[in-house]
């Protein structure tokens, strides 16, 4: 394994999937990128509307991989490489791996918020199913007792079926 491919976006998750990437970079001695993708409206807005969301997309996503450059900068000696690219996130990141010959792709398990997963559906499910190479999915496992909680909770306030 040569190069190590992690997506980002800033969440908690893509922190975790980041952790996971530079371990398992400095594990076999590879490289490592960290990919932002400043998202392109879906929407049939105007050129100009559309030009201003890019625009604003890209400063965002410049400020959080500037964020993610210091945190890792002392951190560790894995070689590391920064990339913004602008599309939509699965798409750009499968396209990535083809390109710069990925040998293994690192993504977190969820995004930002829940009506963000719904309206675009899941970027890890969609690079799993598209990607050139080797896919890990890291979870937050905080997330998951949360989520699992919740559950619970439900379940004892609902009548059983049966």
């Amino acid at each position: 394994m040569n190069k190590v491919l992690v997506g980002f976006d800033g969440s908690e998750s893509a922190h975790h999937a980041v952790a996971f990437a530079v371990d398992l970079a400095k594990r076999y001695g590879a490289s490592l990128c960290v990919l932002l993708v400043a998202r392109t409206p879906d929407w049939g807005a105007l050129e100009y509307e559309r030009v201003d969301v890019v625009e604003r997309e890209v400063k965002h996503c410049e400020e959080i991989l500037a964020e993610i450059k210091a945190k890792l900068g002392d951190l560790t000696t894995v070689p590391i490489q920064f990339d913004l690219v602008i599309g939509q996130p699965a798409k750009e990141i499968v396209l990535y791996a083809e390109k710069h010959d990925i040998d293994h792709l690192v993504v977190g398990h969820r995004g930002h918020t829940m009506f963000d997963r719904w309206l675009i559906g899941s970027v890890a499910r969609q690079v799993i199913a598209y990607a050139p190479c080797a896919v890990t999915i890291v979870r937050d496992r905080s997330a998951d007792k949360s989520m699992r909680a919740k559950a619970e909770r439900h379940a004892e306030t609902e009548t059983p079926l049966l």
